[in-house]
């Protein structure tokens, strides 16, 4: 499996492109590797804090800080909303309009468990706000970018399967539906993330190149 890497590093955070197949934690179920165990490797235990999270299947960037100044700066951030995050992702069926935008609340699924819902949520609601833009069609499938305004459980994939566009290969939010353009995990991938360095208070983006599977798929998606 591909191991994850390092995209900017300074004495406050450390940047990382986290491949698919790595959770962020241990869950205790599963022998998934664990980014926790890499950085530790790197850090030691309680030498780095994750400020937020991104699904085992999902690749891309995430920022972890170093200090708990760091972690606290950021979480406020994230608190206050001002985390700009952009994913690329592909979803079943072509897109009529070139761009739009989601707002469903989501809530847990009936007795709390389970996947999350944007259709028929249960137990508490959390307003949830997503736009996303076109940018392609092709082949019973849509090449899209999202941009979360807020940071819900499962949010772009909820959201577009709320509106009949599920992510290729979301076992979870779109069973059954055939594995389009090759991907065999979630076709799901944090592309960006700008925040305010917590040091030096500029406002700065970190940027996860597309991995080897995106960039085939979008090669297939644009054929004639």
């Amino acid at each position: 499996m591909e191991e994850p890497k390092i995209i900017f590093e300074d004495e406050a955070i450390v940047v990382v492109d986290k491949p698919s197949g790595f959770i962020v934690y241990p869950d205790g179920k599963h022998d998934y590797p664990a980014l926790s165990h890499w950085l530790e490797k790197r850090y030691g235990e309680g030498g780095f804090h994750f400020v937020h999270r991104i699904d085992r299947e999902t690749s891309g960037v995430l920022v972890v800080a170093k200090t708990d100044e760091a972690y606290a700066a950021l979480k406020e951030q994230f608190k206050d909303r001002e985390i700009k995050k952009v994913y690329r992702a592909f979803v079943h069926g072509a897109l009529k309009e070139e761009r739009g935008q989601i707002e469903r609340p989501i809530g847990s699924a009936r007795g709390g468990r389970g996947p999350r819902s944007a259709t028929r949520p249960h137990g508490v609601e959390r307003q949830a706000s997503t736009v996303w833009k076109r940018l392609h069609n092709g082949g019973g499938a849509a090449y899209i970018e999202a941009f979360p305004k807020t940071g819900r459980t499962h949010q772009i994939r909820v959201h577009c399967a709320a509106i009949q566009h599920p992510i290729i290969a979301d076992v979870l939010y779109g069973p059954g539906r055939e594995k389009l353009l090759g991907f065999e995990r979630l076709a799901l991938h944090a592309l960006s993330i700008t925040v305010t360095h917590p040091t030096s208070g500029k406002e700065v983006t970190f940027i996860a190149p597309l991995p080897a599977d995106f960039i085939r798929a979008e090669a297939e998606l644009r054929k004639p």
